[in-house]
């Protein structure tokens, strides 16, 4: 049983990371109507800026500044590149956005090369035991603080000139516009926000248990579009939700996979795909989402 409940531990905080991701690609795509593909090398970028950073400003400075890297390379994304799009549709931009990952990425990978870069958090590799449960303590803080963003981001959608200028753009932009709301505004807000959730998430998926900056701290990133596409494409809470039970799946597929072993190798990474494919037959549209939003 403590086994078991660890597994579930380990689930649920990694599913809150999941869930910051997975968020920002909600925000994205709302804001913009964009399939935000480039979501991962912009995760790795916000985690490279605090590993290479730490030691010269502290660990805190590189943080914020990890974040707001992050949070601006993703607005000049969207400036310089989707908002010029000739033809301005979900498939050409998700094409676009493919194009972008691979370009970030081959550039992060040139700098970063074979290394793994340590993030230089102050918990380092401490643990945290309660009732012979026992979890990284990055995992610890990592659900803290996403419980904290994500009450913020309700706090800024319900309460907030901007976030409730977001909400409408996002329900209806030509309405929205006629009543003066500036699209560039709103949709420029969305990107920096999931730029920087992206930044918060990869500053925890590089921290202990895993060894550090990699390369494939982008390619990890992406366990978050099975909790996106599960939750609903244009739902906040569908993500976070769609985050927790990904990552619960995950962990005990992980965690039990010895017992599955006539299932292969491997299962916690098919698992998050095949939970997705199961819901998505019976409901295309996720558990919280929209029938009709747009999919490609």
């Amino acid at each position: 049983m403590t086994y078991l409940l660890t597994q579930l531990a380990n689930g649920l905080s990694y599913g809150l990371i999941l869930g910051l991701i997975a968020v920002g690609f909600v925000i994205v795509f709302t804001s913009t109507g964009v399939l935000n593909f480039a979501h991962g090398s912009v995760l790795l970028a916000g985690a490279y800026l605090v590993a290479v950073l730490h030691d010269p400003i502290g660990f805190w400075a590189a943080v914020v500044v990890g974040i707001a890297g992050a949070a601006l390379l993703a607005v000049l994304i969207n400036a310089v590149l989707v908002r010029n799009l000739a033809e301005a549709n979900p498939g050409t931009a998700a094409i676009l956005m493919l194009g972008v990952d691979i370009l970030l990425l081959t550039e992060l990978t040139r700098r970063i090369g074979n290394r793994v870069l340590t993030i230089g958090s102050p918990w380092g590799a401490d643990v945290f035991s309660f009732g012979g449960i026992t979890l990284p303590m990055s995992r610890v803080i990592a659900a803290g603080l996403a419980i904290v963003v994500f009450a913020l981001l309700w706090f800024l959608f319900a309460r907030t000139g901007t976030g409730i200028a977001m909400r409408a753009a996002a329900a209806d932009g030509d309405t929205a516009s006629l009543m003066g709301i500036r699209l560039s505004r709103t949709g420029a807000a969305g990107w920096a926000l999931a730029g920087a959730l992206a930044a918060i998430a990869g500053i925890f998926l590089a921290s202990f248990p895993a060894p550090g900056v990699a390369p494939t701290l982008a390619i990890s990133a992406f366990a978050a579009i099975p909790a996106w596409v599960l939750g609903g494409f244009d739902s906040v809470v569908g993500a976070i939700v769609g985050g927790l039970i990904i990552g619960v799946v995950t962990a005990l597929a992980v965690g039990y996979e010895s017992e599955l072993h006539f299932l292969g190798r491997g299962l916690g990474e098919v698992v998050p795909y095949a939970v997705m494919i199961l819901v998505l037959l019976v409901r295309p549209s996720g558990l919280f989402g929209r029938k009709e939003a747009v999919r490609v």
